[in-house]
């Protein structure tokens, strides 16, 4: 297997491990008005990814540093022509991470309103906008022959990117009541699951359509295949979650949203970003690839780091996998 096709393959997995980490994260920020009737369960909910959500951050963070350094061409293209939905989503990331912080900083209920709405915005931004980026990536995007972006900003607001990012805002709001459900004690815990079940039946129509379309636009008989899996997890997922199979539950819309977004960068391969203008302007794995000697250099690095990483990263869910409820939240924090 050539060198460019590896990357490609590692770029995917870290994308895949972006979405179905931060994506119960997005969930729980954007369930937050719906799920926390009461202070103290807005603090049991976000004391669930309280420890996480930074660490699932990484993911995007080494996506995108994989991607300038392994394909130049294609980061180059895709910041400039998608400059203003990447800064929008950089920005809610920003709002929401200082929201984590700052929330707890003072005693009045007003302050906490406040911080907990840029939570709710700082998740539900960046859920709507990358499934729309996605979206327009796998469609392609108009690219001329100097492998510059020449749309517009509305360009990318098509029906298929639209349906693409409330898909994915449905499948993180699924994912992430299914994570307050196996995380929490208590009645939200029964909520969260009933709610989970309610959205994930809307998320499941939606992911339905998105991937059909899909498989008009560019599918074949792998992404066929990998289609009908992930709605078939989704499926399982919420029978379980009806069954009270939290965990089960859990894992459905993991497997689901990895293997959507699989099918997603099956369906591109081996583009990396399709011109809508001459299919010959497009960018390839090829074509918008770094030298070998810089994917060799790369390739060693991650050999040697990425299992640290991992390993890290799983330790600390190790460390943090106990149920929270209101009796863990001081009285004074209530």
């Amino acid at each position: 297997m050539e060198l460019t096709t590896i990357w490609f393959v590692l770029i995917a997995l870290l994308w895949v491990g972006y979405f179905v980490l931060e994506g119960f994260d997005f969930g729980v920020g954007m369930l937050l008005p719906v799920l926390g009737r009461r202070e103290v369960e807005r603090r049991v909910m976000i004391n669930t990814i309280g420890p996480l959500w930074d660490g699932n951050e990484v993911w995007l963070l080494v996506a995108g540093g994989a991607t300038f350094a392994a394909f130049p061409e294609w980061y180059a293209t895709l910041f400039s022509g998608f400059y203003l939905p990447l800064l929008l989503i950089l920005v809610a990331l920003i709002v929401r991470g200082v929201a984590f912080e700052y929330r707890h900083k003072r005693d009045d209920d007003r302050w906490r309103a406040r911080w907990d709405a840029c939570l709710f915005l700082g998740s539900l931004v960046p859920a709507l906008l990358w499934g729309v980026a996605f979206a327009n990536i796998v469609r392609g995007v108009p690219i001329d022959a100097d492998s510059e972006y020449v749309g517009g900003f509305f360009d990318l607001l098509n029906p298929y990117a639209l349906l693409g990012g409330l898909t994915t805002v449905l499948l993180f709001l699924t994912h992430g009541a299914l994570f307050v459900a196996l995380k929490t004690d208590g009645d939200i815990r029964g909520r969260a699951r009933r709610l989970g079940v309610g959205v994930g039946a809307a998320a499941a129509a939606a992911s339905v359509a998105f991937l059909a379309w899909t498989q008009l636009l560019t599918g074949d008989a792998v992404t066929l295949v990998l289609a009908g899996l992930a709605a078939a997890a989704l499926v399982a997922g919420l029978l379980m979650a009806a069954r009270g199979r939290e965990g089960w539950a859990f894992a459905g819309t993991f497997v689901a949203i990895g293997l959507a977004v699989t099918t997603l960068f099956v369906a591109l391969f081996p583009n990396v970003m399709p011109s809508s203008l001459d299919p010959a302007y497009s960018l390839t794995t090829t074509s918008a690839a770094a030298t070998s000697y810089t994917l060799t250099l790369m390739t060693v690095v991650a050999a040697i780091f990425t299992p640290l990483v991992v390993g890290y990263q799983a330790w600390s869910y190790w460390v943090f996998r106990k149920r929270i409820g209101e009796q863990h939240i001081p009285v004074g924090h209530r």
